[in-house]
């Protein structure tokens, strides 16, 4: 499987849409310099791109924003990337978008989690502005499909909190529930679910908290068409589904159906959704439990036992519904990311657009198995063991394979069992892989993904050896070639195991964090007090953060690293790529270091993807002793031994 391959055509597919009989959704494409289109999909099966060049549907509130847009009665709305300005489309009829909001400088007035407001003419959101001194401000505001002038700013509904999100418009549009909450949470740490009535006018009075609190996160409000509200929340320890008959008139939320799986997931995008709300007033309900989601259909008021939903895919996300139809992401191991449009009338599953033009041929896929493996403290964790597979290969007699590490991002996240060619990339060459969900992973209850409280380079680190050697100790793999991956918060693993632990023979960090400190000081602030409970509160625990920043420890670090680095990134900086490049090469310790104009957290660029696969396969090569299969570009490694120059 090849570089080329899982870029050519490639598709990231997001937040998909229903209005009326058509179906809208969001592609990220690589091959368009990462440009985010919306596309919509008309009854008889016609594609078309809403947007064309060179619009770019994409928010940046939070920095890895979500929600970047909004379809009804074929008006459609969306943040664009290159200005922050929301424009107004009216679909079909030839008209280029306009602009709602007024220009700003430097993108300094952002938007996000889009709801329409039909009886007022406008549109309900999130607003961020980085146009004052200290962090940006957040707040809920109310923006007019017709504005006057240079555009509507918007009219603010909700302020004073660190934090918004998830507006849910009643269907008469008399009450307006939100999200919101403070520093140092984060919003799987503890958010409020308030309620406010809304005017005839369109002002906001009453406004109370409903639900949650710091030490409750709640997820995802919407209401039902008998006026109660419905929500996520993880006051037992898991993600469960909750009602409040009467919000105006208070009392205790009422679970809906209680059980150790989680309806919710880490809101790390606006715009998720774990469940959706039919015509006739049942849910269409996801659960992640035992590695698996599942769909099923609840009635809120009947309470009877739900019915299984439609089958066919075990990861489910960004599910929404209009009447008795839905659409959703469903993926699976041999089944690409894919819009799926669900009629619960008959079950019938059809899928609308692949993010693959072509699947590889089962013979060259390896099939996950999940493992629960041993580790320190008495404990277990989990993740996804894929053995090398191609059918038009084998090893060499009694030969283990090597082994790559996952280590995830986040690191509140988690990975699943989704078709990633860039895991296949590597099995389909000989090499193993563990994809760890680690402690502090999501999906297996608060009580595991708070293990990681205090615990950032720790747990996560033990967790990833511990699984490399599970494997090793098994027969399964070689001991002497076990390699660790990741990047973002995966990147800081990957650093920290090759800093700390003395596993691991080489390492690759994609835009990880070298220096905590740094991290706590040159952030957005969305995370700007994320490790306050991931590691201790800065500055006070600064020598904690010196402690596990392998900056200050590569005396202790014995082995090759590549490292890869997007120049506009404003998550993690390039400053942390670049001192941690020179500190090993100063050592002389074979080391290379590949930065790329134009890319910020995350790679999106086809050319940029393909060189980093590339990059990564040649590294391994000299560090290992093997001739790539592929035709790959060299790639320049500092202090790289004679012996090692020539494949």
């Amino acid at each position: 499987i090849t570089a080329d391959l899982i870029v050519a055509g490639a598709v990231g597919l997001a937040q998909p849409a229903l209005d009326g009989d058509d179906v809208y959704w969001i592609e990220g494409r690589p091959v368009e310099a990462g440009r985010n289109v919306l596309v919509r999909r008309t009854p008889d099966g016609e594609l078309s791109d809403v947007t064309p060049p060179p619009w770019n549907v994409r928010s940046r509130v939070h920095e890895y924003g979500g929600g970047a847009y909004a379809v009804r009665d074929g008006i459609a709305v969306f943040s664009n990337d290159v200005d922050a300005r929301l424009h107004r489309l009216d679909v079909g009829d030839g008209s280029e978008p306009r602009p709602l909001t007024p220009p700003t400088d430097e993108l300094s007035v952002r938007y996000a989690d889009l709801v329409f407001d039909p009886a007022r003419d406008r549109l309900v959101c999130v607003r961020e502005s980085h146009d004052g001194d200290g962090e940006p401000v957040n707040c809920l505001v109310a923006v007019a499909l017709e504005p006057a002038g240079d555009g509507d700013p918007g009219t603010v509904l909700a302020e004073g909190a660190d934090f918004y999100s998830s507006p849910a418009l009643s269907a008469d549009g008399s009450r307006l529930a939100w999200l919101q909450w403070n520093h140092p949470n984060m919003p799987w740490d503890g958010t409020e679910l308030w309620l406010a009535e809304v005017a005839a006018d369109g002002s906001v009075t009453g406004a109370r908290r409903v639900a949650g609190g710091p030490d409750v996160s709640v997820f995802q409000p919407r209401w039902l068409p008998d006026g109660s509200l419905v929500f996520v929340a993880d006051q037992t320890g898991w993600w469960n589904l909750y009602r409040l008959r009467d919000p105006l008139d208070g009392g205790d939320p009422e679970p809906l159906w209680p059980m150790e799986a989680e309806f919710g997931a880490p809101q790390w995008v606006f715009g998720q959704s774990t469940y959706a709300v039919l015509g006739d007033g049942r849910l269409l309900s996801a659960r992640l439990e035992g590695g698996t989601w599942r769909l099923s259909l609840l009635d809120p008021a009947g309470g009877d036992a739900p019915e299984p939903g439609p089958s066919g895919y075990p990861v489910v996300e960004d599910l929404q519904a209009s009447g008795d139809r839905a659409v959703f992401i469903g993926s699976g191991p041999d089944t690409p990311a894919t819009v799926v449009l669900a009629d619960l009338g008959v079950h019938r599953l059809t899928p609308l657009r692949r993010s693959l033009d072509t699947v590889p041929d089962a013979g060259y896929l390896s099939m996950p198995r999940e493992l629960e493996f041993p580790t320190t403290g008495d404990r277990t964790a989990f993740g996804f063991h894929y053995p090398p597979a191609n059918r038009d290969a084998r090893a060499p007699d009694g030969e283990l394979p090597p082994l790559i590490v996952f280590s995830h991002g986040g690191p509140t996240g988690a990975t699943d069992t989704s078709l990633n060619l860039g895991i296949q990339f590597w099995t389909s060459r000989g090499f193993a892989v563990l994809d760890v969900n680690y402690g502090g992973s999501t999906g297996h209850g608060r009580a595991y993904r708070e293990r990681l409280n205090g615990g950032w380079g720790v747990v996560d680190v033990d967790d990833c050896a511990a699984g490399a050697t599970f494997l090793a100790d098994q027969g399964l793999v070689d001991p002497a070639r076990l390699i660790i991956r990741g990047g973002s918060a995966g990147g800081y693993t990957t650093l920290a195991a090759l800093c700390f632990r003395d596993v691991f023979a080489a390492g690759c960090s994609r835009y990880g964090v070298s220096d905590l400190e740094a991290l706590a000081t040159d952030t957005h602030k969305f995370e700007s007090r994320y490790l306050d409970r991931l590691v201790a509160p800065y500055p006070a625990g600064r020598d904690v953060y010196v402690e596990r920043s392998p900056i200050h420890h590569t005396d202790r670090l014995d082995c090759p690293i590549i490292l890869f680095q997007g120049l506009e990134d404003r998550v993690v900086p390039p400053s942390q790529a670049e001192r941690m490049f020179e500190a090993v090469r100063a050592k002389g310790l074979p080391v290379a270091y590949l930065a790329f104009e134009g890319e910020q957290h995350g790679f999106r660029r086809a050319e940029n993807i393909k060189r980093t696969l590339e990059a990564e396969l040649y590294f391994y090569g000299r560090i290992f002793g093997f001739a790539p299969a592929d035709d790959v570009e060299p790639v320049e490694i500092a202090n790289l031994p004679v012996r090692l120059a020539a494949p």
